[in-house]
């Protein structure tokens, strides 16, 4: 994978290429000191609300039963978020422009892994504040702002990228008709389930009518069209058997090979489908794979993203120092309380 073939696939490069074959959209520049306050690792604390810019620890008269005393400073210290008015006047207009609820992305990546921290786990926005939430808690965003460059195997200096914030009109799209289409060489060598966690009736019953209508409209619209030969495409199938466009990926581990690896996408062996073995002779056109029964049904790879990254290493044991820390301080903690109630004595 090169880095121009990142660069071909940024949504601002092929949306003029192939817009009137996906969903409407607007792309925004994004000012630096945006980009500054995206990059900033500190405490979340939300820009963009329609309320205040200032996020204090206050009580309510009505509820003093209980009071607790969090520090000795008789002074509260304001966390305060920066404002962007200029900024975000352009992102509720252009979301006023796309129908009030929009589907938000960087120049590659959408904030899927961080749904569950919106209040309606959808990543369905209305707002400047809404969109910097999930920026915020994503670790697919914090990717292409620090290395879009990744796993790319050429030695160049990085392109000067131009952050952009993508806005799509909010679409219900339904997650058993998106398909992930694998191209080499401007050929489609497999489709993927792109929802592999669920077993979806239909695409089996439908295996054949999917596979030619997304290899029609790859023909028709797609293929010679797109900068790079090898690229990864995703389209939806919608009721009518319509294929639309959504989006395009690098041809690299950078991307989600799903029920497929990469080792079978580049090297072209055991590239079949999950077929018998009898019909896998037989297989003309690309593979095509799809969860065949709720035994094959895997969990989703976004659910690490829910939990705080120490958690997980200490639950799977992927960083023995952590969990060294970890039993040192619930000893300091255990010595604290058998300390406290000897001081209390009788």
């Amino acid at each position: 994978m090169k880095k121009e073939q990142v660069v071909n696939c940024q949504f601002s490069v092929w949306y003029p290429l192939f817009k009137k074959h996906t969903i409407k959209s607007l792309i925004l520049p994004i000012p630096q000191n945006v980009i500054d306050y995206l990059f900033d690792d500190g405490t979340l604390v939300v820009s963009g609300s329609e309320n205040n810019s200032s996020q204090t620890q206050t009580n309510n008269s009505d509820s003093d039963e209980e009071d607790v005393q969090w520090t000795d400073d008789e002074t509260t210290t304001a966390v305060t978020a920066p404002e962007f008015p200029e900024f975000k006047i352009r992102v509720q207009e252009a979301i006023n422009v796309l129908g009030g609820r929009v589907f938000p992305k960087l120049n590659w990546s959408a904030p899927r892994d961080a749904n569950w921290i919106a209040l309606n786990s959808s990543l369905q926005c209305q707002s400047l504040c809404d969109i910097f939430l999930l920026f915020k808690s994503s670790d697919f965003i914090t990717h292409d702002l620090t290395q879009p460059f990744l796993h790319c195997s050429d030695d160049s200096p990085d392109p000067t990228i131009n952050y952009e914030l993508v806005l799509r009109k909010w679409s219900e799209l339904i997650p058993g008709a998106e398909f992930r289409c694998f191209v080499k060489e401007n050929k489609i060598i497999a489709i993927s389930q792109r929802d592999y966690t669920q077993h979806y009736q239909h695409i089996a019953k439908q295996e054949d009518s999917i596979s030619s209508a997304i290899l029609e409209f790859f023909r028709d619209h797609i293929q010679y069209q797109f900068p790079d030969e090898d690229f990864v495409l995703d389209v939806y199938r919608d009721s009518s058997g319509r294929v639309w466009l959504i989006d395009f990926n690098p041809f690299g581990e950078v991307t989600d090979s799903f029920l497929f690896t990469w080792e079978e996408l580049t090297s072209g062996k055991n590239l079949t489908a999950n077929q018998t073995q009898e019909d896998t002779a037989l297989q003309e056109g690309p593979a095509f794979r799809y969860t065949t029964s709720e035994v094959t049904v895997q969990p989703s790879p976004c659910l690490s993203y829910r939990i705080p990254r120490d958690f997980l290493d200490l639950t799977t044991g992927e960083d023995a120092y952590k969990l060294i820390d970890f039993l040192k301080l619930k000893k300091g903690q255990q010595e604290e309380e058998e300390s406290d109630e000897e001081g209390e004595g009788p």
